[in-house]
């Protein structure tokens, strides 16, 4: 059902590469057998299609890590001028098409099945640009052949999820210790620039995680962080009261937003409510 091309591995002189790969063909990846056939015509008709697209989520995970567990949806990243085509050629085949939320997701549906068509993050707004596609790796699922989300795009896709019902810390993690040497790390500190706090907890936790594994992390990267964290106690607080816990799950921190004051990632909070009109 699944296979890989082992060419990205190659390229990067990575010998996990091929380990990870080698878990696909483990049957307990596949979704329930009554998805199946959706996959496979949606991945078949995005090939038919032209237009670029990125395979994430479990598929990716797998492939990096040989990590095997079950998925139930298929996610699928595109640069944003390309999600109206993408919606606009499954609509003309009898799909069902639903933008959930302008800002990053759309979905293609049919009956109860459904596939995520992603062109933004839902916390941070970086475009997904030529670059995310550039040796972006191949497998086999499903008898068509689909570029994947390359090692530093799947972190940056993951890093951001830290709701009460699901954390993708161990994801985080687990691609570190797997791929490390596929990871651009300059990029990934690029893309984490507004939010390099947050980077740095991950690779606080990887630290902790794997002791005897902390030299996979670029030193010059971990100088960086904790030099701009020493810069930063000496700043002055903030003049606006502010929690940027939405970033992280929308609704646990609703309550610091609507109730407490605080101000969400835009804006002053409730201080901007306006005053009744007399």
């Amino acid at each position: 059902m699944i296979k890989a091309d082992t060419a990205y591995g190659t390229q990067h002189s990575h010998p996990l590469f091929t380990e990870a790969m080698a878990s696909l063909a483990d049957q307990s990846f596949q979704p329930p057998p009554e998805a199946e056939n959706f996959y496979v015509e949606g991945l078949k008709l995005l090939a038919q299609s032209d237009i670029p697209f990125l395979l994430s989520g479990t598929y990716a995970v797998t492939t990096y890590t040989g990590i095997v567990r079950p998925t139930k949806d298929l996610d699928i990243f595109c640069k944003a001028g390309d999600y109206p085509r993408i919606l606009a050629f499954f609509k003309e085949r009898g799909f069902d098409v639903e933008v959930e939320d302008e800002r990053w997701l759309a979905k293609i549906f049919r009956g109860k099945y459904y596939f995520d068509v992603i062109y933004s993050c839902r916390t941070t707004e970086i475009a997904i640009t030529d670059e995310w596609f550039e040796d972006a790796p191949k497998i086999e699922v499903y008898g068509t052949n689909v570029r994947i989300i390359k090692p530093t795009e799947l972190i940056w896709s993951k890093i951001f999820v830290q709701d009460r019902y699901r954390y993708d810390g161990a994801d985080v993690a687990h691609v570190i210790l797997k791929q490390n040497e596929a990871i651009d790390w300059k990029r990934l500190l690029r893309y984490m620039e507004l939010h390099w706090e947050v980077l740095l907890s991950h690779l606080i936790n990887f630290r902790y995680i794997y002791p005897s594994e902390r030299n996979l992390v670029p030193r010059w990267l971990m100088d960086e962080l904790i030099s701009r964290m020493n810069a930063h106690l000496d700043m002055p607080e903030s003049n606006v009261r502010i929690c940027r816990g939405r970033l992280f799950s929308a609704r646990d921190y609703v309550t610091d937003i609507s109730e407490w004051g605080y101000a969400d990632i835009i804006g002053k909070g409730l201080e901007e409510r306006h005053d009744p009109v007399h």
